[in-house]
């Protein structure tokens, strides 16, 4: 095991997945936004120069063409950058590559990556803000992954690469500069594979992306107070590993939903429904949800970390549940 930040462990997944599947390609690079890490990335570009390309700021065009290339053989991975970009794409990714191996009646693979980094990165207003899983969630053809540790990262890209079907890699700017073990060699995290990243005992969150690492500080306050709070992170949405969800509430009895989307109809109102649905008589306690305001997202930091789902909320949250 070695200790690197996420930043590195992406980058070095990239390296591996360029090295050792000749059918890989990348379009864009700016996976690591603004971040100084970004001379990780020139690096790759000059090992692998025939590789890596930036297309015009088309988004509709370059998906179109990684979508037509996957379909003849190549797996490439495409760069979108902010999230909110992706609906300049939304035709090509939601309306051909979900659909295309259905309606080829298997005859059509399309093993591209798309990665969007979402969220509230501080300052991105209205227009660079958004968290558009759960509107991915809602396209059935496509798979969906949030890691949320440098091991996760690395693990579920290369696992991304190697599938037929079309991936959606929801990244977060904030995450970069995290440290945490990253095993040796080559390995790869299958999809739909929970994990708890800490044990408790009196409630559960389950939270995506950024919001594991607010979790986990959260439940570090929290146990200060005697409460024990088990962290769950799904890695993936789809597919979703419900029986690892409904176990952890089986054995807390309480159910806390921390995800960045917006309260309507997002991932945290989807997880809910699902445990409401079938873990019901294991409940000891409503069920509660931590998520972004149903406003557009103000430019003003103040107001952005208002309308946010910060740690104090997170406790708050587990408090209630408690009560």
């Amino acid at each position: 095991m070695r200790e690197i930040s996420y930043a590195e462990a992406m980058v070095e997944a990239l390296r591996e997945i360029l090295r050792d599947e000749p059918r890989s390609q990348i379009i864009g690079s700016y996976f690591l936004g603004l971040s100084p890490r970004r001379v990780l990335l020139d690096k790759l570009r000059q090992d692998f120069p025939t590789r890596m390309f930036d297309p015009p700021i088309a988004e509709l065009g370059f998906c179109g063409m990684a979508i037509g290339a996957a379909m003849t053989g190549l797996r490439p991975i495409v760069d979108i950058t902010t999230a909110s970009f992706i609906f300049q794409a939304w035709p090509q990714i939601v309306n051909e590559a979900a659909n295309a191996r259905y309606m080829s009646g298997g005859q059509f693979a399309v093993p591209a990556v798309f990665h969007i980094l979402h969220g509230l990165r501080g300052g991105g207003a209205a227009q660079h803000s958004h968290s558009p899983q759960a509107m991915l969630w809602n396209t059935p053809g496509l798979e969906i992954m949030l890691p949320a540790s440098p091991a996760d990262v690395k693990g579920l890209l290369k696992t991304a690469v190697g599938s037929d079907n079309p991936t959606i890699f929801v990244d977060h700017a904030r995450l970069f500069e995290l440290k945490g073990p990253v095993p040796e060699g080559d390995f790869r995290i299958p999809f739909g594979v929970a994990e708890v990243k800490r044990p408790g005992r009196d409630v559960t969150i389950v939270a995506t992306s950024l919001m594991v690492s607010r979790s986990l500080a959260a439940a570090e306050a929290l146990a200060r107070e005697g409460i024990e709070v088990e962290v769950v992170d799904p890695r993936t949405l789809v597919p979703l590993d419900e029986a690892a969800i409904l176990a952890s509430v089986r054995k807390t009895g309480r159910l806390v939903v921390v995800d960045e989307c917006h309260f309507r109809c997002g991932v945290a109102g989807e997880i809910a429904a699902m445990v409401a649905e079938k873990g019901f008589r294991d409940l000891k306690a409503p069920i509660r949800r931590v998520a972004t305001a149903d406003v557009p997202v103000p430019f003003n930091l103040g107001q952005e970390t208002f309308i946010a789902p910060t740690q104090d909320k997170i406790e708050a949250a587990v408090r209630a549940a408690l009560a």
